[in-house]
This record gives C-alpha cells, sequence and structure tokens, in this order.
C-alpha cells in the first residue's frame, strides 16, 4: 500500500486531545503509530481503551508550484492555444478584472 501523511488525534484520560503527524500505509498502522507517538510525550496522559475514539485525518502530499511573475505575464497575454488553455486565461483574466486585451495584472 502506498504511505500517507496522517494527522492523528486522541483524548486523554483528563480529556486533553493530543495531534500528532505520523506516516502510514493504512487506518489502523496510523492509529498504532499516534498511540505510539503520543504516548511517548510527557504532556500526555493516560489514554483510555475501550470506546475512546482516535481520529484519522490523512493528509494529501501538498506540492508546490513556482511561477516566475513574466512567465505569468506572458503566458496571461499570449493568444490562441487549445480551448482549454483560452477559457483558463480568459477566467484568470477575470479574476484579475482584466478583459482579454489587458498586458499587466
Amino acid at each position: 500500500m502506498n504511505l500517507r501523511s496522517c494527522r492523528v488525534t486522541v483524548s486523554d484520560l483528563q480529556g486533553v486531545r493530543h495531534t500528532v503527524e505520523v506516516t502510514a500505509s493504512s487506518v489502523y498502522e496510523a492509529v498504532a503509530r499516534g498511540l505510539i507517538a503520543i504516548r511517548n510525550q510527557e504532556w500526555a496522559g493516560d489514554i483510555a481503551d475501550g470506546l475512546n475514539t482516535m481520529d484519522v485525518a490523512v493528509n494529501t502530499v501538498p506540492v508546490l508550484h513556482s511561477v516566475r511573475m513574466q512567465d505569468f505575464r506572458k503566458w496571461l497575454t499570449r493568444a490562441g492555444g487549445t480551448p482549454r488553455e483560452v477559457t483558463q486565461r480568459n477566467q484568470v483574466r477575470g479574476v484579475l478584472g482584466l478583459n482579454k486585451d489587458a498586458t499587466r495584472p
């Protein structure tokens, strides 16, 4: 299975919620890794078994895109292209409050 970044949260016996980030290939592995990580913290109290619930939020992998402003302006003022590209440019121009012929955001 693929590894996923997960945020695991559980409340201790005093009602304090603890959250930890783990990497796991299943929900149950995330629970196990979360339990170990939280129990190893001195601030965490005892965690009840039984009906206590552990929340596991699976995070998508963050992706960073870097775009130079000159490339953005060039793309924005470009004419033609595929219908999808033309639609995307017109949408972005609309967001910026520009008409189709605008040259600078």
